[in-house]
């Protein structure tokens, strides 16, 4: 810094408001500043801005920005600026406080599921305390009732197997295993995330994402290559209409013409081939240079062969005032010739020609006729956002490049090459992605610092913006009122020269409206948006550390495909939770209801199922039914429907009638095996037999478990085939066949811990059928009516589980359709009432002349005919017609503007 006179060196940490920084090239500057002087010095404000473009920074007197953010980097000269705010007042430093304010919030599902756990837990507290004190007062009264009181070490005894059997009881219902499923769901899905480019910093992003409304995404790099590419151009009369058609395109071009055009791209340009900072072999250097040098390499040029071809004689940079590089070369063969090799701004290097190349590669002049078209191409390059970019060249002698002086370039006569528009180019699928979004009902919105014209062509082309949509420019957003911006937000669905601040009031006013918002973002400027975002997704390519640092989720690829399958694999674990809660529920329901009966009604106070077998059933409804139902992978399905409403209830009207449904009819066919086994399966009525029925009571129990989980492989009230996709499975495969396996050795080999005897072949067959009852049952279930208007309850369908957007594009569209319409009729009605207008002149003209014929004398007295009327008629009012046409739409327009 300068201080007192002379320069100093202090630390960062030192610096005050109105010290005076020296800058040098690379320097990071830490504090904001207002430029004071300096040569040629270029700042990276990429982290800070989000724009990749290097800005000069001088003063306002030459035109450029004095403002120094802190963050930036000097890329190259030398300056001196003002200290103006250091800290947490300066640039780099709110975005830091920014950050450390947001907290980590519960989740939409997190929130539901520790409310339904806490409830759960009551139940089953208030079951197993029902059960004890009934069966304690049971057994205190048949002690009273028998003819001899037990002693006190037999009723300590019964006692302690009442309150083990309580316990029990406490432990099936309290579903410990509720936060395991869910950890299992997400840690199975971020594994998998990962293999589609999505690194998940944060498991609870994972389910967040599932009920995803709006995601606003960048343009460059995420719906783009961030790759300049020429995908249309004009050269001799002949047109490129895609990228793809480059190498055809100039196989059709003359053979001098095609000479011309590699030559003039290979030496008037910088850029060169080299590894960039992933050590991929890539052009460096200007965008727009590149993409030239991408065109020609398609095309078989090879640059280095062409600049060691033709030794530059003169080069004139390219300057922001002129828009033009000029680069002179000898011509190859021709000894005191030299090309003029031209590009630039296409109006003024178009301005700078008199010839062309016609479509045979001849010379041709440059007529007002062929000047008109190629300016029609310009124009229609630019109204698609295209970066057009004039190719020209003469030729002239040793004498004329003498004549030339080192600062103004020879541009005048010269012979006019082609065009090329360049634009970055769409990654491949964005489209489908953007279409599968609006499938499932999520709206995307494209958040930019481009121009509002390229934006809106962007977004055009990638379906982001249909008909009937709005885009905004970032000062027209900020300068709006917060009801203003919660009026346009509907259809709102671009916005350009967007700053941070506008990420941060987007995100605010979509979470004020209910959304679920996902927010991508690269710069350190994005990172508050990120943090405020209900899922912050950062470039793992292009994103700064701090950007990556504030997200919940970083895109491998910088691919917005990725943001679609975290959207998949988001619902996929919502659905997991869900089918998993509907399984547990039912088997809770299902287990303490039977306990408590079955211990009721027994004679000697013991239930159907032991204290062993319920714990074995605890495991099989926790740990396994999670890794079975929890592990199943997302499926096209899934994107469409819209997303879950941010209150909507967990479990929904369809999911409490097949957990109620099931549950009954276990309890039923348990029951009915309690009470007539011996008859139904033949068995003694004897100790024997009944250690045979209690055996089939417990295998039959677990079998109708096994396959109600294939039950709860679907939950939605139209999907009826719950085999669907059950190969592709593996999980839920191997879990069944581990339960399976497990049941038959504690069955034939458990006898003592699990008081089970063997069972024939033909006990094996009737329990297992008997569990395949529940398949049916399940069917039938489904195609019960929906009644949950009845009940209260939320319908899978009804719109309070479902999330639909307050504009649709689908509904956009309508309404943008029908102004067209009504702008149509508005114009042709004007039209008609000008045309009657018109007959109505010409009538009253002929009555005028009718009143005064008389006073003509000598003259004949007869009509005159209508010719004679109508060609003076028609001089006067044609052009009033027309004025009163533009003035009667103009203000119909008005008149109408903002009604619908």
């Amino acid at each position: 810094v300068r201080r007192d006179g002379g320069e100093v060196e202090i630390g960062v940490q030192e610096l005050n408001v109105g010290d005076i920084l020296l800058i040098e090239p690379g320097d990071i500057i830490p504090v904001d500043g207002v430029y004071l002087d300096g040569h040629n010095m270029t700042c990276d404000e990429s982290s800070a801005t989000g724009e990749s473009d290097a800005v000069k920074k001088g003063t306002t007197d030459e035109g450029r920005d004095p403002f120094v953010l802190s963050g930036a980097k000097v890329l190259e000269g030398v300056g001196s600026m003002v200290v103006v705010a250091v800290g947490t007042r300066s640039f780099y430093g709110k975005i830091m406080m920014a950050m450390r304010q947001g907290e980590t919030a519960v989740t939409p599902l997190q929130r539901k599921l520790d409310i339904l756990a806490e409830q759960i837990a009551k139940y089953g507290m208030s079951a197993a305390i029902l059960l004890l004190i009934t069966l304690t007062v049971k057994y205190l009264v048949n002690c009273a009732l028998a003819p001899e009181f037990p002693p006190a070490s037999i009723m300590f005894s019964q006692f302690v197997s009442i309150v083990i059997e309580a316990i029990t009881v406490v432990v099936v219902a309290v579903p410990e295993g509720l936060p395991m499923a869910v950890t299992i769901s997400l840690a199975y899905a971020t594994t998998k995330m990962l293999q589609d480019g999505n690194l998940v910093r944060q498991l609870a992003a994972c389910e967040t994402m599932g009920g995803a409304t709006v995601v606003c995404t960048d343009k460059t790099g995420t719906l783009t290559q961030n790759r300049m590419t020429v995908v249309r151009g004009v050269v001799a009369d002949r047109e490129l209409q895609s990228r793809a058609e480059a190498r055809a395109f100039f196989e059709t071009l003359p053979r001098e013409t095609r000479s011309l055009l590699l030559e003039g791209i290979a030496v008037n340009s910088t850029a060169f081939e080299g590894p960039d900072e992933q050590g991929n072999i890539d052009f460096i250097g200007s965008k727009s240079e590149c993409a030239l040098l991408g065109f020609g390499k398609v095309c078989g040029l090879d640059y280095r062969c062409e600049r060691a071809d033709h030794k530059t004689a003169r080069v004139y940079p390219f300057s922001s005032e002129k828009k033009t590089m000029t680069t002179i070369v000898p011509v190859t063969g021709r000894e005191g010739l030299f090309h003029v090799h031209a590009k630039g701004a296409s109006e003024i290097v178009l301005g700078s020609c008199t010839r062309m190349i016609g479509s045979d590669g001849t010379v041709t002049e440059l007529d007002d006729k062929a000047r008109a078209e190629l300016q029609t191409h310009i124009s229609k390059f630019a109204h698609r956002a295209l970066r057009t970019f004039a190719l020209a060249y003469k030729e002239i002698d040793a004498d004329e490049l003498a004549a030339c002086n080192d600062e103004e370039a020879p541009l005048s006569n010269l012979v006019w090459i082609g065009v090329m528009g360049i634009q970055d180019p769409l990654r491949n699928g964005v489209r489908k992605a953007v279409e599968d979004c609006h499938g499932a009902g999520v709206i995307v919105r494209m958040i930019t610092g481009d121009n509002i014209e390229t934006a809106r062509a962007i977004a055009r082309d990638a379906g982001i913006l249909t008909k009937g949509g709005q885009a905004l420019s970032g000062p027209q957003w900020r300068k709006m009122t917060p009801e203003q911006q919660h009026a346009v937000l509907p259809r709102l669905q671009v916005m350009a020269r967007s700053s941070p601040l506008d990420k941060q009031i987007m995100v605010e006013r979509l979470q004020e409206r209910g959304e679920v918002v996902a927010m991508t973002g690269d710069g350190t400027n994005d990172s508050p948006a990120l943090k405020l975002a209900d899922v912050g997704f950062s470039m793992g390519i292009a994103g700064t550390e701090v950007a990556k640092e504030a997200s919940d989720i970083i895109l491998m690829d910088d691919n917005f495909n990725s943001i679609v399958k975290a959207l998949r694999w988001g619902r996929a674990v919502n659905d997991s939770v869900r089918k998993f809660l509907q399984f547990q529920l039912t088997v809770n329901i299902a287990a303490v209801l039977l306990t408590f009966i079955s211990a009721v009604f027994s004679s000697n106070g013991q239930s159907a199922l032991t204290a062993v077998q319920l714990l074995f059933l605890n495991l099989i409804m926790d740990s396994l039914a999670a890794l079975g139902l929890a592990t199943e992978g997302p499926t096209d399905a899934l994107l469409n429907r819209p997303p879950l409403q941010r209150n909507s209830a967990l479990i929904t009207f369809e999911m409490w009638r097949m957990i109620i449904g099931q549950a009954a009819f276990q309890l039923g066919i348990n029951l009915l095996l309690l009470h007539h086994g011996t008859e139904i399966f033949h068995l003694p009525d004897s100790p024997a037999g009944n250690a045979v029925l209690r055996t089939l009571v417990f295998n039959a129990f677990i079998f109708l478990q096994v396959f109600n989980q294939i039950n709860c492989r679907r939950i939605l009230p139209h999907e009826f085939n719950v085999f669907a996709n059950i190969h592709r499975d593996t999980g839920f495969l191997l879990v069944q066949l581990f339960i399976i396996v497990a049941q038959w050795l504690i069955i034939e080999y458990g006898g003592v811990a699990f008081s089970t005897v063997p069972l024939t072949g033909a006990q094996w067959a009737g329990t297992v059928f008997i569990g395949m009852l529940s398949l049916p049952v399940g069917l039938l279930i489904r195609m019960l009516p929906d009644l949950s208007a009845c009940f209260g309850l939320e319908s899978a369908n009804s719109a309070a589980q479902q999330h639909r957007p307050e504009v649709s594009t689908a509904r956009m569209h309508i309404v943008s359709s029908v102004k067209d319409v009504q702008h149509a009729v508005r114009f042709f009605s004007a039209i008609h009432n000008s045309q009657q207008a018109r007959q109505q002149k010409a009538s009253d003209d002929s009555r005028n002349i009718l009143s005064e014929a008389p006073s003509f004398v000598g003259r004949s007295t007869t009509m005159p005919s209508s010719d004679a009327t109508a060609v003076p008629t028609a001089n006067v009012s044609a052009r009033g017609s027309w004025t009163r046409v533009k003035r009667a739409v103009d203000k119909s327009g008005d008149s109408t503007n903002g009604s619908i």
